[in-house]
């Protein structure tokens, strides 16, 4: 009676292992801190550690400033995959942001902190350039007219 007992105890935990599961290497997407217009993307992995293939059927960002990617085939068991984010790095100051991933798992979907500071450089705003375009406009509407007058 003993050895029935403790066989119908195993079985829930048996069955909470079955199916897909959805490793991920942190549960924090942290650009740290970056000069404004860097390189926006960032990649998190993951592995399906399950029994059953792993299909993610949605990723939201919490803001159109984060744009997750991630593949739409079934992830099998033991496979890696990954990610893609990509946060709006014209965007100044510290930000916030959450990726929720909605899958084939049991339970909740799950939701992935998106972190940093973006920095202004010095170079963000170039004002010599803007000058050089007006002059040369000027000076091409100064050469249109005068050419038309001829």
């Amino acid at each position: 009676m003993c050895a029935t007992l403790a066989y119908a105890q195993l079985e829930p935990n048996d069955q909470k292992m079955d199916g897909p599961i959805m490793e991920l290497e942190s549960l924090v997407v942290d650009y740290g801190e970056i000069d404004q217009h860097s390189e926006p993307l960032r990649v998190l992995k993951f592995t399906n550690t399950g029994t059953a293939p792993l299909i993610i059927k949605s990723a939201r960002g919490s803001c159109g400033c984060t744009v997750p990617e991630w593949v739409k085939e079934p992830i099998m068991p033991g496979e890696e995959s990954e990610i893609q984010i990509r946060y709006a790095t014209n965007r100044l100051g510290k930000f916030s942001k959450t990726v929720t991933l909605t899958t084939n798992e049991e339970g909740e979907p799950r939701v992935i902190k998106v972190q940093g500071h973006v920095h202004e450089t010095e170079n963000s705003v170039p004002e010599a350039p803007a000058n050089i375009f007006k002059d040369a406009a000027k000076d091409a509407t100064k050469k249109s007219s005068h050419n038309h007058n001829h």
